[in-house]
């Protein structure tokens, strides 16, 4: 989900990174966007600390910028209408996601220059998080050569790997004034049905997959991945 291609080193974790957290529940996704656009403004100003926000979003479409993204839009509005799912445009980097409650969405508000990172060094660290806190409830995440996000290999044993792995995570960023905005969702236990509206990330042909489809009664809560989350992006980069 980010213009950024894959391939960019992670830096080596350097210590802790100290984050103001804003947990803020269910949110409208146009409520959640004006609450990051303020803290990055106060991040910048130097009133608040590099701050993580967290927030589960009601159901939601976001289109980029990117010419291609609304051709990615498969249902109809009369069809969004019923479903409940509203249909707004952003200016993250990547193509078109689905956003709903179920799902974790992390925004982090970070100066990227203090941890010595460029954008594609920014994502991969993204990427590292997700695949830490996935292990830590023994999910195996893995990055996939040719795409951002993470992905986990639930497809059929017999098929190629390209159509075993499923996105589980999508990321999304934007640096402005070299402060970051937007971040990563986290499929935890979503309504994937949602999903089929869309094109996710605009990658014909793959698919994407949640945390309840692959542990089913043994998936944690938001507030369990909410918690380790955190814990794992103030552990540093």
């Amino acid at each position: 989900m980010s213009d950024v291609p894959p391939g960019a080193e992670v830096r080596p974790k350097t210590g802790a990174l100290p984050l103001a957290v804003v947990d803020l529940g269910r949110m409208s996704y146009a409520a959640a966007l004006e609450v990051q656009r303020q803290t990055h403004q106060r991040v910048l100003d130097g009133l608040t600390p590099p701050t993580l926000i967290l927030v589960e979003h009601n159901p939601v479409i976001t289109v980029s910028q990117r010419q291609s993204a609304t051709s990615h839009l498969l249902a109809s509005a009369d069809v969004l209408s019923q479903m409940g799912i509203e249909v707004c445009p952003t200016d993250r980097g990547g193509d078109i996601t689905y956003h709903g409650p179920g799902q974790l969405v992390a925004y982090p508000i970070l100066r990227l220059s203090e941890m010595g990172m460029n954008v594609g060094r920014y994502m991969r660290w993204l990427e590292e998080v997700i695949i830490d806190v996935l292990a830590r409830f023994d999910v195996i995440g893995q990055r996939e050569a040719s795409h951002t996000g993470v992905w986990v290999d639930v497809g059929p044993a017999d098929a190629p790997q390209v159509m075993r792995l499923r996105k589980i995570c999508a990321m999304g960023v934007r640096v402005r004034r070299n402060i970051s905005l937007h971040g990563l969702a986290l499929n935890v236990d979503t309504d994937m049905s949602h999903f089929a509206t869309i094109v996710p990330c605009g990658l014909v042909g793959r698919q994407v997959t949640s945390l309840r489809q692959i542990m089913a009664e043994r998936t944690p809560d938001m507030a369990a991945i909410k918690a380790a989350l955190t814990a794992r992006m103030m552990q540093g980069y």
